[in-house]
């Protein structure tokens, strides 16, 4: 059977996409394509076909003509399942429909939720959009064949609508980013993977840095989405505690969480965060080292219900920092917490399960 994964907007090595979704039909015998636009060219891996369509900047060519050029490519493919990933490729969704076509939609994130967080929009003009958004979102995924989401809380919400949704979280995959570090041999560093912003509270955790009782580094993973932000963080004083790594391969990521103490995932209380399950701190609890994590009551009972880590107010500078230097000065309790969320990792959370998971979900077309 041929698959078509679609994006407009993911890297072609996605770890969601590539890696666990793609990798996973590949294995079970799917013929699968990957539409992806990128600029970087056509590509074979291990049996999986990356199509690229081409590179344009903006988003409003994203929107608009990367789109376009997407649609003509899954026409030109043929696939017999179409699996899309971003929501400017809805309107695609509802085409593919059209020419008898199976379509499933892939939900990595509640998006009219998400667009009340924008800090920098007007309330009410972001209210306006995530209302019309999630009317016309409604209309599609009710027309689609399955909508695959990222976490429980997506798919209750969208099995109202379509009855076929069912959850695929994003675990991690068992072994890839074990650290396998003595505890001794770690140094006094933390860290942060993943895409940087103010509203996953970047500017509360550098200032933190500043109020530890002993000196600790930050190696800060990713890559800044908002230039204002990126400014503003870095005059403050505490950013000289920071390692600004940028953006890293899985090994370098497995290197950088080796040496680190704990992982910081300390988003802010927006709607779109209190119900997300972050891919980041499942990798944590993977690499064996203690999480530092929001207080949401979702995230308080992942990581106080596997003793993994440690909650937080994500606004207090001051609490993140408490969190820090209990995890430094007690080394040993750190280290059962480390060992405790990559148990959790090996026994529930990972992608061994999710994976069979798909291939059932797959299975019903």
């Amino acid at each position: 059977m041929k698959v078509a994964h679609l994006t407009s907007a993911h890297p072609r090595y996605d770890i969601r996409i590539f890696q666990k979704e793609c990798r996973t039909l590949v294995e079970h015998g799917y013929d699968v394509s990957l539409i992806v636009a990128d600029g970087k060219g056509n590509e074979l891996v291990d049996g999986l076909n990356i199509v690229d369509t081409r590179l344009l900047q903006g988003r409003l060519n994203r929107i608009f003509r990367t789109t376009r050029y997407v649609h003509k490519k899954a026409l030109d493919i043929n696939a017999d399942i179409y699996h899309l990933h971003d929501p400017d490729l809805l309107p695609i969704g509802l085409k593919l429909k059209k020419k008898g076509k199976v379509v499933i939609f892939d939900a990595h994130e509640d998006v009219p939720l998400q667009l009340l967080g924008k800090p920098y929009l007007h309330p009410v003009f972001l209210r306006i959009i995530s209302l019309l958004f999630s009317v016309y979102e409604r209309f599609v995924f009710s027309k689609l064949d399955g909508i695959i989401t990222a976490t429980p809380f997506i798919r209750d919400k969208y099995l109202a609508i379509n009855p076929t949704a069912t959850d695929i979280n994003n675990y991690p995959m068992i072994g890839e980013l074990d650290a396998d570090v003595p505890w001794e041999n770690k140094k006094n560093e933390i860290c942060y993977v993943g895409g940087i912003a103010y509203t996953r509270g970047i500017m509360e955790v550098v200032t933190s840095l500043g109020l530890l009782k002993i000196p600790v580094r930050l190696n800060l993973v990713g890559e800044f989405s908002e230039t204002a932000v990126e400014k503003e963080v870095k005059k403050l004083s505490a950013w000289s505690y920071v390692n600004s790594c940028g953006q890293l391969g899985r090994s370098e990521v497995r290197e950088v969480l080796g040496r680190s103490m704990a992982g910081l995932v300390t988003y802010h209380p927006f709607p779109n965060h209190v119900d997300a399950r972050p891919n980041k701190m499942f990798e944590y609890m993977s690499s064996g080292i203690p999480v530092i994590a929001s207080n949401s009551p979702l995230w308080r009972d992942l990581i106080e219900g596997n003793d993994c880590g440690i909650c937080v107010d994500p606004l207090q500078p001051q609490a993140i920092a408490d969190a820090i230097n209990f995890i430094i000065n007690n080394p040993e309790r750190a280290k059962q917490m480390g060992r405790n969320g990559q148990q959790a990792v090996h026994t529930r959370y990972n992608w061994d399960v999710e994976g069979k998971k798909l291939i059932e979900f797959y299975k019903k077309f």
